[in-house]
């Protein structure tokens, strides 16, 4: 299936960015994907939602893990010039703790 991620809205145009970055949690089998957006979406795959979307990092979100326990997760924020050569934020390292709601699967719907 196919999944819109890393979008949004600007001047009217519907923008696409690209996803630079998957990281499973060991947990509950959910996901996060980190976007040239500055974005990290969680997602659950088996029930094709989305669970919850940080505020953006500075610049591109350029590669992430979950820490082995699932409580944690180590974001690298970098340009990825998707805009070409230009003044940018400057690369940085961020941990930032993960509350269960925001990679915990929502029961499913009985059909």
């Amino acid at each position: 299936y196919a999944f819109k991620c890393h979008r949004r809205n600007e001047g009217g145009k519907d923008v696409v960015y690209p996803v630079h970055s998957i990281t499973f949690h060991g947990g509950y089998g959910t996901f996060a994907t980190g976007g040239g957006d500055g974005v990290i979406c969680i997602w659950d795959g088996e029930n094709k939602k989305r669970l919850s979307q940080t505020a953006r990092y500075p610049s591109s979100v350029a590669s992430m893990c979950f820490s082995r326990s699932g409580e944690m997760l180590a974001v690298a924020s970098s340009y990825a010039y998707e805009q070409g050569e230009r003044d940018h934020p400057a690369d940085a390292i961020y941990i930032r703790a993960v509350q269960d709601a925001e990679v915990r699967p929502k029961a499913r719907k009985a059909a």
